[in-house]
């Protein structure tokens, strides 16, 4: 069944009219519909603008060298999770102790124009770490810059040198302002002072195994303290990562090394880890105008980590009387189990040694015995041939 559009049937007239109405002037024909209109206070209703600052004490010492290496060493590459709705871009900028830049109704604008980077409760990931005179500059989730984004707008006979992969900004950046320069201050304390902006509350993998060691290991390495005997998780939980590594013979050896492992750098304490295997047997402490400390006694109290426990066996299982002779050799097949094919066990070989012919005995008796004969072209006088006598025979018996 087919169907055919409708005709719409128009007077002469009514033409005419329309007609002229439209030579006349644009005609506007009345429509009803609804249209929805989402504007800024719409779209930014639900997030949030509340803000307390930090109450962190922080030292009142300049940052050193080595104080900027751990800051990049230890917060790089650290995971946490949104406290509030982060906008795409580098604007962002929150002073030690002090209020979030911009905020209110501000930090609301800049989500609605550029976009927002995560939400309450995404996962965070610091990409990069800039340490600067007065303050600390964060990369979050990439950052807000894609990588080569200058260099994606330059070709080369028509040929671009970095190819555009469709690849979206998704990240932004995070500057922590420290009034008065920035002091000698450590990763847990930075933690604390962006709390407000990310929550660094879940442990990481170091932390919750130093969670689970003796009373007095938590202690140690909350001192960031080294003990003869701790094992290379229990050191980098103490100490994080060494600066430098050394591998050498031991003295008197041709094969077995030892590794050391070297935190600090003069004119700081400078501390020389000594590992044989995955345990300290040395812990070496230089100080500045002091003899060199050594310790070489185990400190573990008796302790044994779990993990470097394991059961192994070697070997066939023994007898349980004791009877070494009895052990049954070992196969793969099971108590009770033949073989495919066979009903029999087959017993090795075995030699047995003849007794040696007695060379003693008269010819005639020789020439008695069963199997010997004499050649039919020997000549007369000539003693019959004795079989060869084997030194020894091979018996094989079947159980």
């Amino acid at each position: 069944m087919a169907f055919r559009p409708a005709k719409i049937q128009v007077s002469r007239a009514a033409l005419l009219s329309l007609t002229a109405l439209t030579l006349a002037g644009p005609v506007t024909i009345g429509v009803h519909a609804q249209v929805f209109v989402v504007g800024e206070k719409t779209a930014t209703a639900d997030i949030d603008t509340e803000f307390h600052p930090t109450r962190v004490e922080l030292p009142s010492t300049p940052i050193t060298e080595r104080g900027r290496r751990e800051l990049i060493r230890d917060l790089e590459a650290e995971q946490g999770f949104a406290h509030r709705a982060l906008p795409l871009g580098d604007t962002l900028v929150l002073v030690a102790n002090g209020n979030l830049q911009p905020g209110g109704d501000a930090y609301k604008q800049m989500i609605y124009k550029k976009g927002q980077s995560a939400g309450p409760g995404d996962r965070i990931a610091i990409t990069t770490v800039t340490v600067k005179d007065d303050r600390l500059i964060f990369d979050l989730n990439g950052g807000p810059y894609l990588k080569h984004r200058f260099l994606r707008h330059i070709e080369l006979n028509d040929t671009p040198i970095v190819a555009d992969d469709g690849a979206q900004v998704t990240g932004c950046r995070v500057t922590l302002l420290f009034e008065g320069g920035l002091p000698e201050i450590s990763a847990p304390e930075v933690k604390a002072l962006l709390d407000p902006i990310i929550d660094f509350g879940v442990k990481t993998s170091a932390e919750a195994y130093a969670d689970s060691l003796p009373q007095f290991l938590k202690d140690a390495i909350a001192r960031h303290d080294v003990l003869v005997g701790m094992n290379r998780r229990m050191v980098l939980a103490a100490m994080g990562a060494p600066q430098s590594k050394l591998r050498e013979l031991i003295e008197g050896s041709t094969d077995k090394h030892y590794e050391e492992w070297i935190y600090g750098q003069p004119p700081q304490t400078v501390r020389f880890v000594r590992f044989e295997g995955d345990r300290v047997t040395q812990l070496r402490v230089a100080a500045l105008g002091q003899p060199i400390a050594v310790y070489d006694k185990n400190e573990l109290r008796g302790y044994l980590d779990p993990y470097d426990a394991n059961e192994i066996a070697m070997g066939d299982p023994k007898p349980e009387n004791g009877d070494e002779g009895s052990a049954r050799p070992p196969t793969i097949l099971k108590p009770g189990e033949v073989a495919p094919g066979s009903q029999q066990q087959v017993q090795r070989p075995v030699v047995v040694p003849l007794a040696a012919p007695d060379t003693t005995a008269p010819a005639a008796a020789s020439s008695s015995a069963p199997g010997a004969e004499k050649p039919a072209d020997a000549p007369a006088g000539t003693p019959p041939a004795q079989p060869a006598v084997p030194e020894q025979r091979v018996r094989s018996d079947l159980r």
